[in-house]
């Protein structure tokens, strides 16, 4: 569910009609509503309410400072995979012992600031790193907290670009050699081990891939508890998926979500994280767009908008579908006809979607692609020297920007020519 729903004939955010925003920020622009943002924390709080646990929102899913706050303040934690998503989190009001710092290559920088900082635990992915945290932390007369990744070998049964838990993946420590590694950590004395973490891809559509993960990782508890480990806590990652189409085929429920957490792991008594990022941000967020030229090709039609590929990439990189719908809604029976959606930017790639059936549009009607909160303006670029879009934040009836587009201006004061040209 979310809060972008049509109000006599006019699409809203929330009590917000969209075409206002447009017409104060202009397009292209993101829109985030606080009222799903919130609902879909709440759900995965209350799907783990039976036990000890901690939801710890993915940054990268959507990064924006307003956003972070907004999930800070009902007690969400964060998981982030660099130093400059620490700094977010930090800057967001985010306490330290709420952020997981994971990602399989920090550096000896990365690790240090946030040793300073305060972390709840670092989420570690190979040996190498391991040794590394270790000397950073007795450089500094710290103890990292630690939980040692693990890759358990399973097919998340996801976009082959998002899966992370198979053999032939970058992420983790394989299952086999899980036992080895851990009495490794526990001779460092610069760390303090404190459970597992799993993570075994995104937009996961089904539990069996989950279940089959969280029953190996709670075999390894077991093993692992009674080889003298502290197994406190238990990472289980994130991934679960959003309906980008509207059909009847629509992924789990959070609820079903925990309720196979306590099935599989929860006589374990551990204190649960989990984290999800696209759940929450996914539907809570839309592009809105307006359209430049209708244009009438040889075999196709083209409706030529003004957000590209570098506003929203994930149909050119994932061939991502998103719901694309008119700000005016379409009267009952209205004609369709197919068009090919594309953007400005000089690439064949710069297509949101093709032969997709929609109403008649016309030069400066307005559209959303729905279901673009997460992984939308984190992913942007100003490729061909496009400003990134502003986002805007609805809580209700008001709304702020929470990002202004760059100016002109200020785009071209980045870069500096050397003296010598």
């Amino acid at each position: 569910m979310d809060h972008f729903l049509y109000r006599a004939g006019v699409l809203h955010a929330e009590d917000v009609p969209l075409a206002d925003i447009a017409a104060t920020v202009g397009t292209p622009f993101y829109c985030y509503s606080a009222a799903t943002l919130t609902r879909h924390y709440r759900l995965f709080d209350e799907a783990l309410a039976w036990g000890p646990h901690l939801v710890c929102y993915a940054v990268k899913a959507n990064a924006n400072l307003a956003v972070l706050k907004l999930l800070g303040d009902l007690g969400a934690g964060v998981d982030v995979v660099s130093e400059g998503e620490y700094r977010k989190a930090r800057a967001a009001g985010i306490p330290a012992d709420r952020i997981v710092f994971s990602g399989v290559g920090k550096t000896r920088t990365e690790m240090r600031h946030a040793l300073q900082g305060g972390i709840r635990q670092f989420n570690v992915e190979s040996e190498p790193e391991m040794v590394a945290l270790d000397e950073v932390a007795r450089s500094m007369g710290a103890v990292a907290p630690i939980a040692l990744r693990i890759n358990p070998d399973v097919d998340a049964q996801t976009h082959e670009k998002i899966a992370t838990g198979r053999s032939e993946n970058k992420f983790g420590i394989p299952i086999s050699r899980a036992r080895a590694v851990y009495a490794h950590a526990a001779c460092l004395p610069g760390l303090r081990v404190v459970g597992i973490d799993v993570h075994i891809g995104s937009q996961l559509t089904s539990l069996v891939p989950f279940e089959a993960a969280y029953r190996k990782v709670g075999a390894l508890a077991h093993e692992l508890r009674a080889e003298g480990h502290a197994i406190e806590r238990l990472d289980l990652g994130g991934g679960l998926g959003i309906p980008y189409e509207r059909t009847n085929l629509a992924p789990p429920l959070p609820t079903e979500y925990g309720d196979l957490i306590r099935r599989t792991v929860g006589d374990l008594g551990c204190e649960i994280e989990i984290e999800p990022g696209r759940l929450i941000a996914g539907n809570a967020g839309i592009l809105v767009s307006r359209v430049i030229y209708v244009k009438e090709g040889e075999g196709r039609d083209f409706l030529i908008v003004d957000a590209a590929m570098n506003d929203l990439i994930r149909p050119a990189m994932y061939g991502a579908h998103h719901e694309i719908v008119p700000l005016i809604e379409p009267a009952p029976g209205a004609p369709m006809r197919p068009f090919d959606i594309v953007g400005p930017v000089c690439e064949t790639g710069d297509t949101f979607a093709r032969a997709r059936d929609m109403t008649t549009l016309g030069e400066g009607d307005l559209i959303a692609f729905r279901s673009a909160g997460a992984y939308g303006a984190v992913m942007a670029s100003e490729y061909n020297a496009r400003p990134l879009v502003p986002e805007v934040l609805v809580q209700g009836d008001h709304f702020a920007v929470i990002r202004a587009r760059p100016s002109f201006d200020e785009m071209l004061a980045r870069d500096t020519i050397p003296e010598w040209l």
